[in-house]
This record gives structure tokens, C-alpha cells and sequence, in this order.
């Protein structure tokens, strides 16, 4: 298998919330929700770095495209890294996560491998890290 991940979709309770989070609260760019016209197929993008997007999709259009049975989710099954440049950029970050109403799960700190990092959970309890790792600095 080569590396050809282009999209990271994520199940959401209510999109319309979902949507104001990431668009007005974090401030990811979007066109908005698509494919109201099907019954499954409600859906919006967000434009993440070259060649990389997010979709937001309910969760029972997850369930029903992919033929599992919708179940409780759980904030520890993965996360979704952001990595920043500076220890100022983590905490700018996780700030304006609070704001956009993002629960602080763990708050920024060192951590024991030489970086610095903390985690928030948005309203669908997806959980974020936002990290400054010195080793893989972010190309911007």
C-alpha cells in the first residue's frame, strides 16, 4: 500500500454544530455542507494541507454507508495531531479551541520526550493534540 491518505472523515453527532466548531471556532476553511438532497449524503470539507482534507459526516451516514451498526463512540480510539511551531503557537491553539467551545481534556505542557503538547476534545468529543515537537517541526 503506498501513503495516499487524502481525506480524514469523522463522525458527528449534529453537523450544522460540527460546521461552526471547525469553520467559525477554528477557522478551517469550507464551502460548506454538501449533498443535502440525499438522505445519507449530507456532508461538508475542509481544506487541511496540500492534497489533505477533512469531511465531517453524521454519524449514522457512517453507519449506514458503511454497513456497521452505529455505536458509542469513544474519545481514545485515535487522535488527530496538529503540529505548530512554537510552544506560543500550542497555547495560542488550545485557546482558541476553548473559545470555539472545545473541552481542555489536558492542558499544554512539557512532555517527557522534549516537546510540548496538550489535548482538547471538540463538541463530538473527537480528541486533538496540539503539539510542538522540536524533531518535526512543521513546514509552513
Amino acid at each position: 500500500m503506498k501513503p495516499r491518505i487524502t481525506m480524514i472523515t469523522i463522525g458527528v453527532d449534529d453537523l450544522e454544530r460540527a460546521l461552526r466548531f471547525y469553520r467559525d471556532g477554528l477557522g478551517l476553511k469550507t464551502e460548506g455542507i454538501f449533498g443535502t438532497e440525499f438522505e445519507y449524503g449530507a456532508v461538508a470539507f475542509f481544506d487541511l494541507q496540500a492534497g489533505l482534507k477533512l469531511a465531517i459526516w453524521p454519524r449514522k451516514s457512517l453507519a449506514q454507508d458503511s454497513g456497521l451498526a452505529l455505536s458509542s463512540p469513544s474519545p481514545t480510539e485515535f487522535t488527530l495531531g496538529h503540529n505548530v511551531s512554537s510552544k506560543a503557537e500550542v497555547d495560542a491553539v488550545m485557546e482558541q479551541a476553548r473559545k470555539a467551545g472545545a473541552m481542555i481534556v489536558k492542558p499544554a505542557q512539557e512532555t517527557f520526550w522534549g516537546g510540548y503538547a496538550g489535548y482538547f476534545s471538540d463538541p463530538d468529543r473527537h480528541l486533538w493534540e496540539v503539539v510542538w515537537n522540536p524533531q518535526l517541526l512543521p513546514e509552513d
